[in-house]
């Protein structure tokens, strides 16, 4: 499942959302690619995207859901990856 939580970080003059799979780094890749996020968006287990695109995500089927749930996710399914390579 693609998950997606709130645009809450601001950085870079805007606020951004973190787009993650519970299931592969393939699926959300695939999902990415779909919807024309650039791959200098993936920041080791995850996809930073603007909040303009939110709206666009959800409604091609991310789910919504906070920040503390999506990490959980992303460590039940063994797919975070901590700055520094540590897992």
């Amino acid at each position: 499942m693609i998950l997606i939580d709130p645009p809450n970080v601001p950085s870079r003059g805007r606020m951004w959302s973190h787009l993650a799979s519970d299931t592969s780094y393939e699926e959300l890749h695939a999902f990415a690619s779909r919807m024309g996020i650039p791959a200098r968006g993936f920041d080791r287990d995850h996809y930073d995207v603007p909040a303009e695109v939110y709206d666009d995500m959800v409604a091609a089927g991310a789910v919504e859901v906070t920040s503390r749930v999506l990490v959980a996710a992303l460590i039940a399914a063994g797919l975070r990856r901590r700055k520094g390579g540590a897992r």
